[in-house]
Parts: C-alpha cells; sequence; structure tokens
C-alpha cells in the first residue's frame, strides 16, 4: 500500500497534471484559431465589444440569476469558490506540488480552520446542487448524467481528504483514504480537459468566443442573404 502510495503521489501525479496542463492548452488555442478564422471568413467583422465585457462579467459575476434562483446561485457560487481555493492553497496540496514538480506556494498556504471550513463548505454545497438540479424539472431536462455525477466525484478528494487530515485513523485506514483521495483527484485531472468542466480555462474567453461562434459563423451571412434574396444589400 505504501509503495502504491507514492506511485500515487510521484509518476501518476505528474502525469495526470501534464494531461490536465496539455489538454486544456489545446482546447484555448483551438478555440483562438476557431474564433479569428470565422472571423476572416466573415463580412461584418465588427464585435461589440463593451456588450462581451458586459456579458463575460455578468458571468463571472451572475447577480441577475439571483433574481431567478437566489438559492441555487448561491450554492453554485460557493461550491465553485471551494473548488478552486481549497484545492490550490491547501497546505499538504503545496506541498505535493513541490516534491513532484519543484513548484509550490506553501507560503500562500490556508491554516487548517480555513481549510477545514471551506472543505466542508464544498461537501454540502456540491450535495445541495445535485439535490437542486435532480429534483428542478427544467434543469434535470437539459442536463446529463454526467452534470449530476460530476459535483459528486468532485468531493470525494474533499470528503476522503477531510477525514484522512481530521479524523483519528489507524494506519491502514489512513493510507486507505489517502489512496482514494490521491486516486480520485488525478482521475479528476485527467477528465477536466475531455469533459464540460474545461470552462474553466475558457472563462476569460467564454463570451468573446461565444459572440464571434453566434455572428461569425463561416458563410452564414452570405446563407441568409440568399434565402431572403438580398445578395449584395445592406440589411
Amino acid at each position: 500500500m505504501d509503495s502504491f502510495l507514492d506511485f500515487l503521489k510521484g509518476p501518476f501525479f505528474r502525469f495526470s497534471f501534464a494531461i490536465m496542463i496539455l489538454g486544456l492548452l489545446r482546447i484555448f488555442i483551438l478555440s483562438l484559431v476557431k474564433g479569428f478564422e470565422a472571423k476572416s471568413k466573415a463580412k461584418d467583422k465588427d464585435l461589440p465589444m463593451n456588450y462581451v465585457k458586459k456579458l463575460t462579467f455578468g458571468y463571472i459575476f451572475p447577480i441577475r440569476a439571483f433574481r431567478t434562483k437566489p438559492v441555487y446561485s448561491l450554492v453554485s457560487i460557493l461550491f465553485h469558490i471551494g473548488l478552486l481555493i481549497t484545492p490550490i492553497f491547501l497546505f499538504d496540496h503545496a506541498l505535493l506540488f513541490s516534491n513532484s514538480i519543484a513548484f509550490s506556494w506553501i507560503g500562500l498556504s490556508l491554516s487548517k480552520n480555513w481549510a477545514d471550513n471551506l472543505t466542508i463548505l464544498t461537501i454540502v454545497a456540491g450535495i445541495i446542487l445535485v439535490t437542486l438540479r435532480a429534483s428542478d424539472r427544467k434543469s434535470k431536462f437539459i442536463s446529463r448524467k454526467q452534470d449530476l455525477l460530476w459535483p459528486l466525484l468532485l468531493i470525494i478528494p474533499f470528503i476522503t481528504g477531510w477525514i484522512a487530515g481530521s479524523l483519528t485513523l489507524q494506519p491502514e485506514t489512513y493510507k486507505f483514504y489517502m489512496i482514494v483521495n490521491i486516486l480520485s483527484g488525478n482521475i479528476i485531472f485527467i477528465l477536466l480537459p475531455f469533459t464540460k468542466i474545461a470552462h474553466c480555462v475558457l472563462l476569460p474567453l467564454s463570451q468573446w468566443i461565444t459572440a464571434r461562434s453566434w455572428k461569425f459563423v463561416p458563410q452564414a451571412g452570405e446563407k441568409v442573404e440568399k434565402i431572403l434574396r438580398k445578395e449584395g444589400r445592406k440589411l
């Protein structure tokens, strides 16, 4: 069990982290390329950047969503905050990065109280989020199975990490929870670039890409002109 745990912390962690970084970088570059390709093939190349910035700000800070789904919006925001801050600034994780890839931010690590509170907050928010999605007819209709499974998978490292770090366990039991914790975290790294969770890396460009996708679809304008019999005329 010790050798397997060392393998998960070392080679497998480096492998899964490399897959995540390279996969997300690929998505980022392809999105940029497709956006510029769409613009080059369009007649109207103007893009309302102020409108795009407004949409981007609204996407990052979904204030309007509180009007229609205040509970769901609050839980979702808390869940995402916990997902980002806790794994990155947890001392043990910073130490793992330092030992595995020689890069760390141990000096910025969270205190144990903060880490525990954020961990519990993330677990509770994830469970509530899944419950709300599964119980809401509209959300359930547009959601796929992975939309319900992803939050559950994402909180597994939080649950096992909290148990291993906060409870008094027998050595073998502790190692078991640590194996599940690290293995599930590495699996999440590998799956990230191949699921909708990849939007985390596209967040700065999400609305820019969306605007280009809708406005600069290749030959879309020409096809609309032809259907309306308005070729060559300004609409």
